[in-house]
């Protein structure tokens, strides 16, 4: 269906593929894992087209549509949501509209030519071939399931939000049907309804699906196959990522089993070598190994990406009851001089302790309760009390934006946690993966995902006991979810946490609270407890 053969990809002196295959085949559910900057977006331009590589082909078959969707959704104006949509449909949306020109001539006095009622004819049959009679009903379906309700199907898409624009071209793609969809990063912005009604889409889909996702349970329960792109090659694993994570360790033992059998025998060729080099006699055999030794193909073992532990620092321990909320309310002025209200009556207690999961859709009021109780917003009617002893840390989604851009990473933290020595945040910066040279990077030239670990590291590293956590995993990787993961896991103290990463709250989560429809719903189980009782389990 689609083969990239021997491929080399090279930008400037900077190799990303070398003599590099992958295959797709009809039905496959890819995930496309590796760290970034190895190429997985390469890989993506590839096969759209958008790239070519600098060596090998890419051979896509005739007749096979290939729909990409992409982090970078471009510019969007002049139309509705529900019509940006329908101009993804591709060849089916085309014959829509001339079918529509032509029944629009129908109604004029001339009419339409024989010929021209030939044609329609013609373009009505491949439109029900096509299924276009269905089309706006699955586009309507689509659009309901990312989120967008009916009431702003016919608003301009100027009106809507970054994130809004992203769940508008994904809808776009989704309807296009391909034969191959790639998808980039698909559940950034989204809530768990949504990601969930996304991934049973994703699983019904019959098409070939590579995928990248950085939230780990998504690709686990979508994707069969998994293909790691690292060390300029490409690699197949014939399992989800789960299987992958375990079998990568095999295949590397016995890589590196296989290199220390191949060193010892080189060894003993050397010695061979060294020792018989002067004499005469033994002067063919000695030939005779140097040329082996030279035809041998070398094992090489892929670097390992270095994880190191962060460990806190004692935590100073609070009261029993690190917040109490009473009748909490809270409303946000709009434009007209009324109030909308986001949540009234909220009654609740953290429990020192304690790791929240707070859920949600999007638009329930999750960040500004955070915001409420962290001090960054007055409430709008009740009480929210922080306990004894309660030293608070928070991050938001803006957190980052705190951050002085003409500084250097280590610059940075040095000013935020002036007691430190260079040596600890040294080490604390190693823990979330800027090693040697990294830290004297500029904030200005990082990556979002690089900023928030930045952010993360010096709120971490902070003598705080309660952490109040609002979309922390955001542009995070895998291996940054996980060492944060790790990190609150082993917190001594009190956290209350919004993530849309279902793995990451399985694994972190002892209570639950859920907003909902403006009231506080509170779950005493874990996330997965709370995902049976809600509903949202599978």
């Amino acid at each position: 269906m689609i083969n990239l053969s021997k491929v080399k990809v090279a930008y400037a002196e900077r190799v990303l593929f070398e003599n590099a295959d992958f295959l797709v085949r009809p039905g496959d559910k890819i995930g496309l894992v590796g760290p970034n900057g190895a190429g997985k977006t390469t890989i993506f331009k590839l096969i759209a087209g958008l790239e070519q590589p600098d060596k090998g082909e890419v051979l896509v078959d005739p007749g096979v549509v290939v729909g990409y969707f992409s982090q970078d959704v471009g510019e969007m104006s002049g139309r509705t949501a529900m019509e940006e949509v329908m101009s993804g449909a591709g060849r089916v949306f085309a014959l829509e509209q001339q079918l529509k020109h032509l029944e629009h001539r129908m109604s004029e006095p001339a009419g339409l030519s024989d010929t021209e009622m030939d044609r329609y004819g013609h373009l009505q049959n491949e439109f029900q071939h096509l299924d276009g009679y269905a089309l706006e009903t699955r586009a309507e379906t689509i659009l309901s399931g990312l989120g967008i309700g009916k009431i702003r199907w016919d608003d301009p898409v100027e009106q809507f939000s970054g994130g809004w624009k992203m769940r508008i071209a994904l809808a776009k793609i989704l309807l296009l049907n391909p034969s191959a969809l790639l998808i980039d990063e698909p559940t950034n912005h989204l809530d768990i309804e949504t990601i969930i009604w996304l991934e049973q889409w994703l699983r019904d889909f019959k098409g070939a699906l590579v995928m990248t996702s950085h939230d780990r349970e998504f690709m686990s329960r979508i994707c069969t196959r998994t293909v790691e792109v690292a060390d300029k090659t490409i690699t197949s694993y014939t399992g989800n990522y789960d299987f992958y994570v375990r079998e990568r360790e095999i295949r590397r033992d016995q890589l590196i089993a296989a290199f220390k059998r191949q060193q010892a025998s080189f060894a003993k060729d050397e010695e061979f070598i060294a020792r018989f080099a002067a004499r005469a006699s033994h002067a063919a055999q000695v030939q005779s190994r140097i040329k082996a030794l030279e035809k041998i193909e070398r094992v090489e073992i892929p670097r390992e990406t270095k994880t190191i532990k962060f460990e806190f620092a004692a935590v100073k321990r609070s009261g029993d009851i690190v917040v109490e909320m009473k009748d909490l309310a809270k409303s946000w002025p709009l434009q007209s001089g009324d109030l909308h209200p986001v949540f009234s009556g909220i009654t609740g207690t953290v429990v020192r302790g304690n790791k929240i999961a707070l859920t949600g859709i999007n638009g329930a009021g999750k960040s500004t309760l955070l915001k409420v109780i962290s001090g960054q917003a007055d409430s709008g009617g009740g009480t929210s009390t922080l306990g004894a002893g309660v030293n608070l840390g928070y991050f938001s989604q803006y957190s980052s934006d705190t951050l002085k851009a003409d500084r250097t990473i280590f610059e940075e933290l040095s000013s935020r946690l002036p007691r430190e020595s260079i040596g600890s945040i040294k080490n604390l910066l190693g823990s979330f993966q800027f090693s040697g040279d990294d830290s004297d990077k500029r904030i200005s030239v990082l990556s979002g995902g690089e900023k928030t670990r930045v952010m993360l590291a010096c709120l971490l590293a902070s003598p705080v006991n309660f952490l109040v956590l609002d979309e922390p995993t955001n542009h995070l990787d895998i291996a940054s979810r996980e060492v944060l993961l790790e990190a609150l896991v082993d917190f001594e103290g009190t956290v209350i946490i919004v993530s849309h990463d279902r793995y990451f709250l399985k694994h972190l989560a002892n209570r639950v609270f859920e907003l909902d429809r403006g009231s506080l719903k509170v779950y005493e189980g874990n996330y997965e407890y709370y995902l049976e009782k809600s509903g949202y389990g599978s």
